[in-house]
């Protein structure tokens, strides 16, 4: 199963917005989207992205009529890239389940780690409740993949709560090893150990190992 790609964001023809527009609309998305990943998800505000863009303090609000609609536009950004990660090689659709997952948990820690900021921002969805940009429509079916392996590789068990436990599990991870308390409780850089541990906790030890 191919991981979903995201709904694009809307066009200016189907908004009835011109060119300029559209450039002026994603010239704020990209400060935010550079914001977020220097000074994270709290420096976040309409004032300053209009700052840093060298606009008017209103003008953002000609494309995001709310702060939320603004924040849902940059975390839409971080899903695309987050998707395009965790997306299968052509021909790997099929590959071993389990293998899939491994590389599913590693590129969303790796993600997790290299992005602080638009990770903490993409998965505050009491933030983003917005329509308007359907990102629940972009994330969700990222969930969707997680439980469909899960599902291939536990036939027995109930995948959507075993794909949320695993979730939980990595989004554990990721924020420990930020704050540097998983690398001084287990003595290592290396998070590889912790995410087979992990795998193996919510799948059950993988076969020959």
């Amino acid at each position: 199963m191919k991981a979903p790609t995201p709904d694009p964001e809307p066009t200016p023809e189907a908004s009835g917005r011109t060119a300029s527009d559209a450039g002026l609309r994603t010239r704020l998305v990209d400060v935010g989207v550079d914001l977020v990943s220097r000074e994270g998800a709290g420096a976040l505000t309409l004032r300053e992205i209009a700052r840093r863009a060298g606009v008017s303090h209103g003008a953002p609000r000609r494309y995001f009529p709310t702060h939320l609609d603004l924040l849902s536009a940059i975390a839409h950004r971080g899903f695309t890239d987050l998707a395009a990660r965790v997306r299968p090689a052509p021909g790997d659709e099929d590959a071993d389940p389990r293998g899939r997952l491994a590389e599913l948990s590693g590129g969303y820690l790796q993600f997790a780690l290299e992005n602080p900021g638009m990770y903490e921002l993409m998965f505050r969805h009491d933030l983003l409740e917005s329509g308007h940009l359907r990102l629940r429509d972009t994330s969700l079916p990222l969930f969707g993949v997680l439980v469909e392996l899960v599902g291939r590789v536990r036939p027995d068990a109930d995948a959507r709560a075993v794909a949320a436990a695993l979730w939980a599990n990595l989004h554990g991870i990721a924020q420990l090893w930020r704050w540097g308390s998983l690398q001084l409780a287990t003595g290592t850089d290396d998070f590889a150990p912790l995410l087979r541990t992990a795998l193996d906790a919510h799948l059950g030890p993988e076969a020959g190992r």
